[in-house]
């Protein structure tokens, strides 16, 4: 069965990873208590600039920064709006402040992905 993805891409200063981390595993938890097949998130470790396009530009990554790629794993789109509908009710999120985040939220970019190959 092919499943449905949300990517993120997200420059993050290297010295709020820890705290990046926390909100990862904290956020992580709760999409999976609601039905999310996987969570996933990882930091750049063989990730260079490119001569047009690159993870390190796609976020206009500072020299401080790291960037960190994520995604989470739903049966269907369907199924991913319905986790996230309840995800964005969560107390635990909606009562979050972009404004404390430990990254530029603006510089962030994500998206719904349909599987295509699954091997």
């Amino acid at each position: 069965m092919t499943k449905y993805v949300d990517g993120f891409v997200v420059p993050v200063p290297q010295k709020n990873l820890a705290a990046y981390r926390a909100l990862a595993k904290k956020c992580g938890k709760i999409w999976m208590e609601y039905g999310a097949l996987q969570y996933t998130e990882c930091v750049a470790d063989d990730v260079k600039p490119g001569k047009r396009t690159s993870f390190p530009q796609s976020v206009k990554l500072r020299a401080d920064e790291i960037v960190v790629f994520s995604w989470i794993v739903y049966q269907s789109r369907r199924h991913r709006d319905s986790v996230n509908a309840k995800v964005m009710k969560d107390p635990r999120i909606a009562g979050m402040d972009p404004k404390s985040m430990p990254f530029d939220g603006k510089r962030m970019f994500w998206g719904g992905f349909k599987g295509f190959v699954e091997l």
